[in-house]
Formats: C-alpha cells, structure tokens, sequence
C-alpha cells in the first residue's frame, strides 16, 4: 500500500487553503500531463485490509497549509458538514466519470488516490461519495493556544439557536485557491437555504474580527468541493461542466431542479486535530 500511495502521491489543500469564490481566470490553460496508468484495483483492498472504507479513511491526503506552520499555533475551521443523498451519487459519480476522461489528473477530495483510479470500481465510488463534504463558514486561519477556548465559546453564543432548513445544491462550478495551485470541481447552493447559510458566515466573521482574523470573502458562495486537480485550468474545466450546468440551469440563469438536498444539521469548529461541536448534532 505504500508503495501505491508513493506512486501516486498527491495532496489536497480542501481544508487549510481558502477556496477563491472567484470562479475562472480569463485566460485559458493548457490540460495537465495524463496521469499514470492505473495500477490494478485489487490493491486497493490488500490482504490485511479492513475494506473500502478502511482504505479510504487511512489514505486521506495529506494538507498543504496556506500558512507556514509555527509553534503555538493551530489551524482553524469552522464548516458545515454535509452528506451527499444516496440516490444522487450515481448521477454525480457519471459526471464525474465523464470529467476524468477528460482531466484525468483529478482527485477527490482528500483522498490521495486518483478519481480515475477510484472510478473503475463502484464501491469504491459510493464510499468516496458517502464520505463527510463541507460548506466553510469561514476562512481557515492560525490561531494561538491562548484563542482557542475564546473563539470556541463565541462561536456558540453566537450559532447556538439555529432553526432546521434545507441546504439545495443547484449547479457545478469551478473554483482557484487563493495561490490558484488547486483548481476544483465543487457543487455551489444558489438558491434554497443561501440566505441561512450567509447568515451564519457573517456571524463567523463578527467572531473572528474580534480575534483579529481574517474575514470571508465579501461576496461569498457556498458550495462544497467534489474533486481537485494541481495547477490553475480553471478555464479547462469550467468549459466541462457548463454543458452539464444545462439540465439544471434555465436560459435565463433561475433553477431548473436542484441536483440535491441536504438538511442542515450542525456546525462545527476544527482547531489543529480536535473538533468542536458548535450547534446541532453531527452525523449523517
């Protein structure tokens, strides 16, 4: 296992580099080297191994943080978690199959194995699918030792008493972080549950400009990211996915249906390796 994790290394920046809600730059870039062949899939599932969802769970990719790593200070996070509906992934996971023919270099989200790889085998599919995605409140920032429980507690004063309501994800979309290093494929809610989840953005910022951190964009889009891929081919990718945008998106830009829905559920706040539940109960 190690060696095919050394073969196709890789590292997805989903949780501690800020995704830009500036969707494609305007010039056009060249598609990426074709990944290696495919190694045979039974590797993935080794003699030793648990299963898929072993697999999966202990080859999570690595992080590449936006900020260099000091003594004292730790990573902050504060996200809703969403779960994909079962009866949708099989919709998302042939556009994805279609996007990897395509640009075959892609990864799903902190998973260190290449989507194209993870394609050939349906379970594989459904738990990459299955796993936790994320809407981010707010940007992920270092803080101090000395923040934490502050930051924590004013968190929950301020999110505590949050009503159920539904989160709809209505379109593909392509997002650059911020040094556009990663380019990735994301799901962005435009209509059902937006006003909801800008709130709780605004309350995530009010929290850390009294901490003195950064705040979120100012015109910010939540969406959830799918799948990454190195390097800036925002212009590449977006070509891909406008003929998909189609079926959902109506000539005069309003919703069609909705790709899907998820209830809103919790919010939690990750600093370095511990989580905090700030309201809600997680889980799927």
């Amino acid at each position: 296992m190690e060696a095919l994790i050394a073969s196709y290394g890789g590292t997805s920046d989903s949780e501690t580099n800020v995704v830009s809600p500036i969707a494609a730059s305007e010039h056009d870039q060249s598609l990426p080297v074709p990944a290696l062949p495919s190694p045979p899939i039974e590797l993935l599932n080794p003699p030793n191994s648990l299963g898929t969802f072993d697999y999966l769970e202990r080859n999570t990719a690595s992080r590449i943080r936006s900020f260099p790593h000091i003594k004292g200070n730790y990573a902050l996070h504060v996200y809703i978690p969403v779960f994909i509906p079962s009866g949708r992934k099989e919709e998302l996971a042939h556009f994805m199959k279609k996007v990897t023919s395509i640009i075959p270099g892609l990864h799903v989200v902190d998973i260190d194995v290449p989507l194209l790889m993870l394609l050939k085998d349906e379970k594989l599919v459904q738990a990459a699918l299955g796993r936790e995605f994320h809407i981010s409140l707010g940007r992920t920032v270092p803080i101090r030792v000395h923040q934490i429980d502050s930051v924590v507690t004013m968190l929950r004063q301020k999110l505590q008493l949050q009503n159920p309501y539904l989160i709809d994800f209505n379109k593909w979309e392509v997002f650059v972080n911020d040094d556009r290093t990663r380019t990735f494929l994301s799901v962005e809610n435009t209509s059902g549950g937006l006003v909801e989840v800008r709130k709780q953005i605004q309350s995530v910022n009010e929290v850390y400009k009294l901490h003195n951190l950064p705040e979120f964009y100012k015109d910010p889009r939540p969406h959830i990211s799918i799948a990454w891929v190195a390097s800036d081919i925002s212009q590449s990718l977006k070509r891909v996915v406008e003929a998909e945008n189609g079926k959902y998106i109506n000539v005069g830009g309003s919703s069609k249906r909705c790709m899907f829905t998820c209830k809103f559920s919790s919010i939690v706040c990750k600093i370095g390796k511990k989580t905090y539940n700030i309201c809600g109960s997680q889980g799927q």
